[in-house]
């Protein structure tokens, strides 16, 4: 294994450059700094990350707080975050919040335990004021991804929500449904509230809303959104016509359950949704979905949070992310 001074000699620079570069502790000229970790590729150098961490105060390891990891969601979004990190030499730790602030809490502490040098998180709802004042406190930089927190100081990146719902929802009222069920997602998260709003608004603008009875609460998971679909769409005269469903993992625990009511969809039931799935255009009926970009959210995520750990010191960002509205045909649409 080569050490920093066989880099060096590789090179063609003092290890002062070599430990520069490795240890990113101050600029070097770029075809010196390409020069030098091509040099640490060939001799096969590994920085001692422990030595490393104890002179520059830096584990470049960063913490990544997300809930329902099993949702394909969150799995690409971490993937996307671990891929960008791995690119620019730094390692993630893992952890599930559960959507539970404390929960969430505790897994701060642990992270912090670790010296990661920073965090990136989907806030579970209650963290502004359970888990985030600790890590403010801590001074670690934070970036807080998929979900906003009105007040807390701190890069913020989050998907378009309202509009996106809005647009799906009055597709249907396009369509001439006048009966339309929404499957909403965990309660007091902001991208929950956001896509309520977004389908709430158009019902009310065409005059039919609101109907506690068309509410379905999914929690943003496969199991309660099915139960919840099998009450809804029960043998009824007011059975509704369509479903705005706002999360993919509840797209599926929704379409299990028109299936097991033996209601097709589009002929019975037209759907439309909030996320997409990688096979949407392959799975018959095609979904009528709103697609988030996942891994220009994870790279935009993980930037920032690069610069603030190199020491920017910039305003915090309030990011909002586009969408991509898909029309296929779960709709009813040809």
């Amino acid at each position: 294994m080569g050490t920093m001074a066989d880099v060096a000699r590789a090179a063609g620079v003092s290890v002062t450059t070599v430990s520069h570069v490795l240890n990113e502790t101050r600029p070097v000229n770029p075809d010196t700094r390409q020069r030098v970790l091509e040099a640490a590729a060939t001799t096969g150098y590994r920085r001692n990350a422990l030595a490393t961490a104890l002179v520059t105060s830096r584990t470049h390891s960063i913490g990544v707080g997300i809930s329902a990891l099993q949702n394909p969601y969150f799995a690409n979004l971490v993937h996307s975050i671990e891929k960008r990190a791995a690119a620019n030499g730094y390692t993630i730790v893992m952890g599930d919040t559960h959507d539970d602030a404390d929960v969430e809490a505790r897994l701060f502490e642990s992270f912090l335990d670790r010296r990661v040098d920073g965090l990136i998180l989907a806030p579970a709802p209650g963290a502004e004021a359970v888990s985030l004042p600790r890590v403010v406190a801590s001074g670690t930089p934070l970036v807080l991804i998929d979900r906003h927190i009105p007040g807390v100081e701190c890069d913020q990146l989050a998907p378009d929500n309202l509009e996106p719902a809005r647009t799906i929802t009055s597709h249907l009222i396009e369509l001439g449904h006048r009966r339309i069920a929404v499957m909403a997602g965990f309660p007091g998260l902001q991208s929950t509230t956001e896509r309520l709003e977004g389908y709430r608004k158009p019902m009310e603008d065409a005059g039919l809303g609101p109907d506690p009875e068309l509410l379905g609460r999914g929690n943003s998971n496969q199991e309660d959104a099915y139960a919840e679909t099998i009450r809804i769409f029960g043998p009824s005269k007011s059975r509704p016509t369509g479903v705005v469903v706002l999360n993919n993992a509840m797209t599926v625990g929704t379409m299990r359950g028109l299936k097991e009511l033996s209601l097709r969809v589009p002929g019975d039931v037209a759907l439309v949704c909030y996320d997409d799935f990688e096979w949407a255009e392959l799975f018959e009926p095609r979904l009528t979905a709103i697609e988030q970009d996942i891994n220009y959210m994870a790279v935009q995520a993980f930037d920032l949070l690069l610069q603030r750990i190199k020491g920017s010191t910039a305003p915090p960002k309030i990011l909002r992310i586009p969408t991509t509205y898909h029309h296929r045909n779960s709709c009813g649409c040809k």
